[in-house]
């Protein structure tokens, strides 16, 4: 993407919308501190948008420089049945688009001057990926950017980095989409250059919540069938699991989750009547905690899991699709605890975004 002024309508078009070319972060001297930067997240399941500004004050949570002025999130089901046809369907074209028009909208109405809007797994695998780029950009002006997935996995990195524990020598991050799982490796002794936690090794698993549970059914889940998907996601992630069996691991090792998974997970663990971001974002679940509130989730049926506020009609046949994931990178990467970030890829677009400007203090 290119730099340039922003187009004046108000809002996009249903017809043909003014092409928005928003800088995609590279730096380019100094630039107005008062810059508008919104993040947009097309994932197989979910379309997310995060609109912020920084922040230059330590803010109570982990120090992380953003100050949230607007934000949106639909499940579109992007990739609903790309994995038999192998293309993104009319009808998830549309109920995509007509996501990000309100979308462009919000940019609009904040006075958006820097942004990265990126697409990950289902546009990367799909035939007719850069066809629906296309149709976006003439729908509603915006245009996509279908990452690869080290690049994925390093905004993930980037976002919740800051929720790992800083005397822990190494971290296994995951972050368990609709269509594809990433995980990364990060180590304490090689210190990147804003001070985060940096990578060692990483891998992206062709498996998501809506890949595994389109295959094997999510509406209805036996324990033979959540064994099956568990047992699938394994073998998948098995050689990477023995590439980083010669990596050191202290007592303070921890996996680190960004996911609806793990954010339900945690919900479902707290109790919640309501998924609450600011009681899940940072939360610390044992081993133990995580095992019952899996349990927990097993023993609903479909309805209940509908009817339950943390996870709701629309995510109710996936959640036990990521539990199984979960449940995989559990047995291979043994760990006494998980960190649950209610953060990831947006928020990693715009601290990324925000420090090629220089509008942010690296951290030390």
């Amino acid at each position: 993407m290119r730099e340039t002024g922003l187009p004046s309508t108000a809002s996009a078009s249903a017809q043909a919308a003014p092409e928005l070319h928003i800088t995609s972060g590279v730096a380019s001297g100094a630039l107005d501190a008062r810059h508008t930067y919104a993040a947009l997240d097309l994932g197989t399941n979910n379309c997310r948008l995060l609109i912020a500004r920084p922040e230059h004050r330590q803010r109570r949570r982990n120090n992380d420089f953003l100050r949230i002025i607007d934000a949106f999130s639909r499940i579109v089901r992007l990739g609903e049945g790309l994995g038999k046809a192998g293309r993104i369907s009319e009808e998830a074209i549309e109920r995509t688009i007509a996501a990000l028009e309100i979308c462009r909208e919000k940019m609009d109405a904040r006075g958006v001057t820097r942004a990265r809007l990126v697409a990950t797994q289902a546009c990367r695998s799909a035939a007719n990926g850069d066809e629906f780029v296309e149709r976006v950009r003439e729908r509603t002006g915006l245009q996509l950017e279908i990452i690869d997935r080290e690049t994925e996995a390093r905004f993930a990195a980037r976002g919740c980095g800051s929720l790992a524990d800083p005397a822990a020598e190494s971290v296994l991050l995951f972050d368990i989409g609709g269509g594809s799982t990433e995980l990364v490796w990060l180590t304490r002794e090689r210190r990147s250059e804003n001070g985060a936690y940096a990578f060692r090794a990483w891998t992206s698993l062709e498996l998501g919540v809506v890949t595994l549970a389109e295959h094997f059914g999510g509406r209805c889940v036996s324990a033979e069938t959540f064994a099956a998907m568990a047992q699938q996601v394994r073998e998948t992630l098995a050689p990477f699991a023995r590439r980083m069996a010669s990596e050191r691991r202290c007592p303070r090792f921890h996996l680190l989750g960004t996911s609806g998974t793990v954010t339900t997970l945690a919900g479902v663990h707290l109790g919640l009547e309501r998924y609450d971001r600011w009681r899940v974002d940072g939360l610390w679940m044992s081993d133990d905690d995580a095992t019952r509130a899996i349990l927990r989730l097993r023993d609903m049926d479909f309805d209940e899991r509908v009817a339950n506020g943390c996870i709701g009609p629309q995510r109710a046949d996936l959640v036990l699709a990521g539990c199984a994931i979960f449940e995989a990178i559990r047995a291979l990467f043994p760990a006494q605890r998980t960190r649950i970030a209610d953060r990831g890829l947006r928020e990693g677009m715009l601290l990324e975004l925000m420090e090629a400007d220089g509008a942010l203090t690296r951290r030390v």
